[in-house]
C-alpha cells in the first residue's frame, strides 16, 4: 500500500498488520471485526467526518502551515506581563526541542530508561532553587499563573489560619495570574482580595489571612520596598508567596533571602520562544518544611541497585497517580521539554553569562528611561529591573506610533509601559525614540536596582562547564542515550501520552511567524494563528459532536478540571449547588478524582473488576444514594 497521505505515515499500521492481526482473531476485514465488538446502540447512525477536508500529503501539510505562517506579522513585543524576546541557542534548539529523542519520551517513571531526563530536571530545579534562594523546587509548573494557583492552595494546606481566612494578591501581580487564582479560589471557597504594596498594613489590619502573594518585579516593572510586607505576614502567621523573574533574581535580592516561604514564576526567557503565550515551564519552590505539600513532580538523588548514584521521581505519595482525590494538585508531568530547554540554556550561559545578559537588559532599560526623563515624561517607579511605565497624556497615539515603527508596547491606564529583554539592543530604543519624538540626547541613565543579591548560584559543575558548541552538545547526546524514547522504539505504557508528536507537525513550532508572537500582541498580528486554532476547534467540534471547545488547558489534567468547573457553573446557574458528587470509577486516572476535588466536588468511588470495567450494579447503588 503506498503511502501518501500524512495519516498513512503516523497513524497504525499498514493494510497488511492489519489483515495479519485479523486473521489471527479469526476475521476476513476490518468492518466484521468492528461490527462484532461495537455495541449497536452505540454506532453512529450518520457518516462521520462529512464537513472534515480531506487527508493531505506531508509537503501540502507544510505548505498550508506556511500559508498560515505567513498570515502573522512579528513585531518586536516589548510588552512584558512575563513574555519576553528570548535566543534559543542553536545548539540547544537542534538538539533538544527539535529532538525526538527528548520530545518523545514518556513520563520518567521508570528510572533505569530515564536517567537523562532524570538529570536535565534536576538541574532544573536546582537552578530554580539556587535563583529563588529556597530549599526545593519542583520540576517544573505548568506556566507561572498555574503555579501561582498551585502556591495558594498549597499555603492554604500549610496554614494554620483559620478556615475563614482569605488570600492576598499584589493589585500590581500580573493581570492572568489574577484571574487564575480567582477562577481557582472560587469553588475551594477561598475569598481573594488585592492589595496594594504601599498600603498593605492600614488597610488590612483587621483582616485574617492565610498568605500574601507579591509580584517582584510586579507587572509595572518596579520593584517596591518590602520590609512592611514581611513585617505585616508574620504578624499574621501568613506565608508569603513571591512571584518573581529568574533573570532579575540574577541581581536582586532573592525570595529566600527576604524570607518568602514559597516563589513561583516562568522559566520562559531562559531559551523558551514566547509562542502566542506557551507552552513553557513554571517553576515552584519552596522552604524547607512545605516539600510534601509540593504539587506535580520531584526529581531527588538515590542509589540503583549497583550502589551508585541514580536519580528517580521522589515524594510520590503526595501525587495524583497514588493519593487520588487526597493528592495535592492534579498537576503530572508538567512542562518537562521546556524546563530541558530552561535548564540546559542556563547551563550554556552559566551564572556569569546570564548576569551579563541581566546588566545589559537592565541598563538598556535605564538608558530609555533617561530619554524618557529628558523629554518630560514621569516614571511611576525609579527602582525597576528590565520594565519602565510612566505617564502619558495621549498613550493610545504613543501606542499607535511605535507599532507604525514595528514595536508593540503596554497600553496601561493612563500610561505606556515597555519592557526590554534579551533581544533588544540601542536600534529598539532609536525606533522608540524617533517614533515618539523623543529628545535626542539622553542625557544620563536613570534609575536602578535595590536590594541588590548578595548570595551566590549556579555553582554546581552543570551550569559551569558546558559553555562551547562541542562541550555542549555532548553532553546533550550523553544525556539523551541514558534514556529511552520512540526514536529508539515503542512505549507500551499506555496512558495519555502515548502518542506520536511527528517530525511535521513539530517542524513548524520553531518558525518565527509562529514562536515569536507575544500573546498580547494586537489581535491583526496574529491572523495565521487565530485561523489554525478556529480551524481546529472546528474539526474537534465536528469530530466530538459538541457545540464549542476550548484549546485553553495546556494539560490533560487541566482540561479535565475545566469540564469540571463547566459543570458545576451549569449547576449553579440553575440553582442547583447541592448537586456537588462527582462519580468516579476506581480504575479512571488519577487526575479525574483530583480535578474533581479541585472543582469543589466530593468524589464518589465506582467500583471495577479487575480489567477495569464498572460494576453497573454499584454504578446504579451509588446513584440511587
Amino acid at each position: 500500500m503506498a503511502r501518501k497521505n500524512f495519516a498513512d505515515r503516523h497513524i497504525g499500521p499498514s493494510g497488511d498488520q492489519v489483515g495479519t492481526m485479523l486473521h489471527e482473531l479469526g476475521y476476513s476485514d476490518l468492518g466484521k471485526f468492528i461490527a462484532d465488538v461495537l455495541p449497536e446502540s452505540i454506532k453512529l447512525d450518520e457518516i462521520f467526518g462529512a464537513s472534515l477536508p480531506n487527508p493531505i500529503s506531508e509537503p501540502e501539510t507544510i505548505s498550508q502551515l506556511r500559508n498560515l505562517a505567513g498570515k502573522n506579522q512579528i513585531f518586536q513585543s516589548l510588552i512584558g506581563m512575563g513574555y519576553y524576546g528570548t535566543h534559543t541557542p542553536p545548539v540547544i534548539l537542534r538538539n533538544v526541542l527539535e529532538n525526538p529523542a527528548w520530545y518523545t519520551a514518556y513520563t520518567p517513571y521508570q528510572p533505569e530508561i530515564s536517567q537523562g531526563r532524570l538529570e536535565a530536571l534536576f538541574a532544573f530545579q536546582t537552578m530554580v532553587s539556587d535563583l529563588t534562594g529556597l530549599d526545593i523546587a519542583n520540576a517544573s509548573m505548568l506556566d507561572e499563573a498555574t503555579a501561582a494557583a498551585e502556591a495558594m492552595t498549597l499555603a492554604r494546606r500549610a496554614s494554620k489560619s483559620s478556615d475563614e481566612a482569605i488570600f492576598l494578591i499584589d493589585a500590581a501581580a500580573h493581570p492572568q495570574t489574577k484571574a487564575v487564582i480567582q477562577t481557582r479560589a472560587k469553588p475551594l471557597g477561598i475569598v481573594v482580595k488585592e492589595f496594594e504594596v504601599k498600603s498593605l498594613a492600614i488597610e488590612n489590619a483587621n483582616v485574617d489571612c492565610f498568605a500574601v502573594l507579591v509580584q517582584y518585579p510586579d507587572t509595572f516593572g518596579a520593584l517596591p520596598e518590602l520590609m512592611d510586607l514581611f513585617s505585616f505576614a508574620k504578624e499574621k502567621n501568613a506565608l508569603v508567596i513571591m512571584a518573581s523573574d529568574l533573570l532579575a533574581l540574577t541581581l536582586i535580592k532573592s525570595p529566600g533571602e527576604w524570607g518568602a516561604d514559597i516563589a513561583v514564576g516562568s522559566a520562559q526567557r531562559f531559551g523558551v520562544p514566547m509562542g502566542f503565550g506557551g507552552p513553557h515551564a513554571g517553576f515552584l519552590a519552596v522552604r524547607e518544611g512545605l516539600e510534601r505539600s509540593l504539587p506535580g513532580r520531584l526529581v531527588g538523588q538515590s542509589i540503583d541497585t549497583a550502589g551508585n548514584p541514580a536519580l528517580r521521581l521522589a515524594l510520590q505519595t503526595r501525587e495524583q497517580h497514588i493519593r487520588r482525590d487526597k493528592a495535592t494538585s492534579n498537576i503530572c508531568t508538567a512542562q518537562v521539554l521546556l524546563a530541558n530547554i530552561a535548564a540546559l540554556y542556563a547551563a550554556w550561559h552559566g551564572p556569569e553569562g546570564l548576569r551579563e545578559i541581566a546588566i545589559r537588559v537592565h541598563n538598556q532599560a535605564r538608558s530609555f528611561a533617561g530619554y524618557l526623563r529628558r523629554s518630560g515624561f514621569t516614571l511611576l517607579s525609579e527602582t525597576f529591573f528590565d520594565t519602565i511605565s510612566f505617564k502619558a497624556e495621549n498613550p493610545k497615539a504613543m501606542l499607535d506610533s511605535a507599532e507604525r515603527a514595528g514595536i508593540n508596547v503596554r497600553l496601561i491606564s493612563g500610561g505606556i509601559s515597555v519592557a526590554f529583554d534579551e533581544t533588544t539592543d540601542d536600534k529598539s530604543i532609536e525606533k522608540l525614540v524617533r517614533a515618539w519624538g523623543l529628545a535626542s540626547e539622553r542625557g544620563e541613565s536613570f534609575g536602578g536596582l535595590n536590594d541588590l543579591r548578595k548570595s551566590a548560584y549556579l555553582t554546581h559543575p552543570i551550569f559551569n562547564s558546558y559553555h562551547s558548541e562541542t562541550s555542549m552538545l555532548r553532553y546533550i547526546r550523553t544525556l539523551s542515550d541514558r534514556d529511552l524514547a520512540l526514536d529508539r522504539t515503542m512505549i507500551p505504557l499506555g496512558s495519555c501520552t502515548m502518542k506520536l508528536n511527528a517530525t511535521t507537525e513539530m517542524e513548524s513550532i520553531t518558525w518565527p511567524e509562529f514562536a515569536n508572537l507575544h500573546p498580547f500582541s494586537p489581535s491583526s498580528q496574529s491572523a495565521g494563528t487565530r485561523q489554525l486554532i478556529k480551524e481546529l476547534s472546528d474539526w474537534l467540534i465536528e469530530i466530538t459532536g459538541y457545540d464549542a471547545v476550548s484549546l485553553q488547558p495546556n494539560a490533560g489534567s487541566q482540561g479535565e478540571f475545566a469540564g469540571l468547573l463547566a459543570i458545576r457553573n451549569y449547576l449553579d446557574s440553575k440553582g442547583e449547588t447541592g448537586r456537588d458528587i462527582c462519580l468516579i470509577p476506581s480504575s479512571a486516572h488519577g487526575t479525574n478524582a483530583a480535578s474533581a476535588v479541585m472543582a469543589g466536588m466530593k468524589v464518589v468511588v465506582i467500583a471495577c473488576d479487575d480489567q477495569g470495567n464498572v460494576s453497573l450494579a454499584d454504578l446504579q447503588a451509588k446513584i440511587g444514594e
